[in-house]
């Protein structure tokens, strides 16, 4: 086999004896590990290790430390960014067999789990205790992997994201040392907060092995609705009027006309092709019912029509089964091309302003452009077909996404509001955060003074800023 990285023999060499059979260099795993749901061109590393417990990452890390062999964590794959694509070779640390959950406190609401653990599989135990964990960022993604990237998804607007729901974790740096940082309390005030650095930073500073997760109460009741609008514009207002209000909505997405156009492609769907609202409200009956009809009063206050209600749970879950199939959905326009998914986050007043831009340019540009977006909390998202092989197309793709870029910035948002920063979004990173580049720069030589954790992500070279 020809290896990628030219550390990568010495330190397969050294490894092979304490995973056996875990630790593959087999074309067909390398192919399946270096392959990603988005545009990015196929990333095979050198060699695949399969970890089952903490000591045995701490060991595969010290011996890459060693002989300074990258390895880039994966958990489910499901990153729009290239998060864990191993652009440089070396090892991929596959965390799929670190999948136990290993305690649930219901009387604190909390759980321990190990980073394979996907949202789903974890929902379906908390079942019989009345509990449940919110983030759902659509895939059905590891946790490790959502802490990783400080997911968020639908839910966001009302239980927060990873950020907001993890407690503790336990990580090992790149050195093969494993620390703790948190707690199972639910605050602290003793020393820096490790845990806000690792959640987030996409497996350049440490591994993820271990986490303690915030619990929620599943709702008493459900209510979900459907509702169309002459104009994203007008959508957009409505959901300002109702973040305002203090409605509390769990969830509340907007679908533009082309992404509906793209469902009713790909599932069949039968819905107007006109921007739609899909909202969520959890609670008891009675506040559920009073919270459905004050957002059909204020909706109709912007035009809203073709309300569609439901309260029983699987319309509620195909509803949203169907939402998250946004970017396979995108897929189904302009058939034979890839898609290109970005995303941006703006102050909530800014975002009918950034949603309208970003249609304008889509048109501008010759472009097929979807919007979907969870804009309870500002953030959407852009699905932008392209032939990878039509360099005209692919520079006016490019051209869209730094002036969407560029437009959340003017309107005090961020690059990303969930996908995270991976391999698409690290030209924008000095643009929007100046000088801190340089201290993320310095935590990371602090911590993988070699660099070799998930190296070629999320900071830019010390010559592009």
């Amino acid at each position: 086999m020809q290896t990628i990285h030219p550390a990568a023999p010495a330190a397969i060499a050294a490894l092979a004896p304490l995973l056996g059979d875990r630790l593959s260099t087999s074309e067909a795993l390398r192919d399946q590990h270096g392959a990603n749901e988005a545009h990015y061109p196929p990333a095979p590393p050198d060699a695949v290790a399969f970890p089952e417990t903490t000591e045995e990452v701490a060991a595969i890390l010290r011996e890459c430390h060693a002989h300074g062999c990258p390895v880039t964590a994966q958990g489910a794959g499901s990153a729009l960014e290239g998060h864990h694509l191993a652009v440089q070779g070396g090892i991929t640390l596959s965390l799929s067999r670190m999948d136990r959950i290993l305690a649930v406190h219901p009387e604190d609401m909390d759980a321990v789990v190990q980073p394979g653990v996907t949202r789903s599989r974890l929902n379906e135990e908390l079942r019989a205790t009345g509990l449940m964990f919110p983030v759902d960022p659509g895939a059905d993604a590891s946790l490790g992997g959502m802490a990783a990237t400080r997911a968020s998804g639908t839910t966001a607007v009302r239980y927060g994201t990873m950020r907001d729901n993890v407690l503790a974790l336990e990580v090992v740096l790149a050195d093969g040392r494993i620390i703790r940082t948190g707690s199972r309390a639910r605050k602290s005030s003793a020393g820096y907060d490790l845990t806000r650095l690792m959640i987030g930073s996409e497996g350049t500073l440490g591994i993820i092995t271990e986490m303690t997760l915030r619990l929620h109460g599943q709702p008493e009741a459900v209510s979900a609705a459907t509702c169309r609008f002459a104009s994203v514009a007008d959508a957009v207002d409505c959901v300002i009027a109702t973040i305002q209000s203090g409605l509390a909505v769990a969830r509340i997405e907007l679908l533009d006309e082309m992404m509906v156009r793209g469902f009713n492609a790909y599932q069949n769907s039968d819905l107007p092709e006109a921007p739609h609202l899909f909202v969520e409200f959890h609670g008891t009956p009675a506040g559920v019912g009073e919270q459905a009809q004050a957002f059909g009063e204020l909706a109709g206050e912007y035009g809203a029509s073709a309300i569609r209600w439901t309260d029983r749970a699987e319309e509620c879950r195909e509803l949203w089964r169907m939402r998250h199939q946004a970017h396979y959905a995108t897929g189904a326009l302009d058939p034979g091309k890839r898609t290109l998914a970005t995303d941006v986050c703006v102050p909530i007043s800014r975002l009918a302003e950034a949603v309208t831009h970003a249609q304008d340019l889509a048109r501008e540009l010759r472009l097929t452009s979807t919007i979907v977006g969870h804009v309870g909390d500002g953030n959407f998202h852009c699905g932008l077909r392209v032939d990878p092989n039509d360099a005209d197309e692919v520079v006016r793709v490019h051209r869209f996404t730094a002036a969407l870029a560029e437009t959340a910035l003017r309107l005090g948002g961020t690059v990303t509001g969930e996908h995270g920063v991976g391999l698409g979004k690290i030209a924008h990173m000095a643009e929007e955060h100046g000088q801190a580049v340089a201290v993320m720069r310095s935590l990371k030589t602090a911590l993988d003074p070699k660099g070799i954790l998930n190296p070629g992500k999320m900071l830019p070279a010390d010559d592009e800023g």
